[in-house]
């Protein structure tokens, strides 16, 4: 079974919709203990950093989601979920983050005539191509909905560009995170979520 952290925001019933659909069982769940006994996990997440991070102490589920993604199993996080994986954010200066990867967030710079948030489908070079990416052809179209983005990370398991590059996708061991949606990406993210059920 799938454990789909609800900390009171994210995009928790698009992504159950998705694993119902490729046939994997998941539960949206706040209790600790079903978190903990959860052969895989994944954190979810659409908001700020700041406020993602005080609700997640707010449910007590800090220390819970650093033991999810120890290693020890398969874990996802998804968009702002990929973002909390970090220390800080300049979304929120004053926010502490996880810390479990090492990475700087960032704003996507307003230049170039680029809209922020960007929005929309972008191609993904694949870096890494086991894992959550397994069978995933190169440059395959994922849908992004954000305002920042990762950059200088040391497990990086996919890139795009909008305006600068970004790194899209970390993959280490069993823990994996993306920027991307993948419950939004059509068949490319379906493969990514049916791999991620898989390893």
């Amino acid at each position: 079974m799938i454990a789909i952290i609800d900390y009171g925001a994210g995009n928790l019933q698009s992504v159950k919709k998705a694993l119902d659909y490729i046939g994997v069982k998941s539960e949206i769940t706040f209790d600790k203990k079903k978190i903990e006994s959860a052969e895989r996990v994944i954190l979810p997440g659409v908001g700020s950093f700041g406020d993602a991070m005080n609700m997640l102490r707010a449910r007590g589920l800090e220390e819970t989601v650093k033991n999810a993604a120890s290693g020890e199993r398969p874990f996802l996080g998804i968009c702002l979920g990929l973002q909390l994986l970090f220390e800080k954010s300049e979304e929120s200066p004053e926010a502490t983050g996880l810390g479990i990867l090492k990475g700087s967030i960032k704003r996507i710079p307003n230049n170039e005539g680029l809209k922020v948030p960007h929005m929309g489908w972008n191609s993904v070079s694949i870096k890494q191509k086991d894992g959550i990416f397994k069978g995933i052809p190169d440059e395959s179209y994922f849908y992004f909905v954000h305002s920042y983005y990762l950059s200088g990370a040391d497990t990086v398991a996919a890139t795009t560009s909008y305006g600068v590059e970004i790194e899209c996708a970390v993959q280490n061991g069993l823990v994996a995170a993306t920027q991307f949606h993948p419950e939004k990406s059509s068949e490319a993210g379906l493969m990514l979520l049916r791999n991620f059920a898989e390893v």
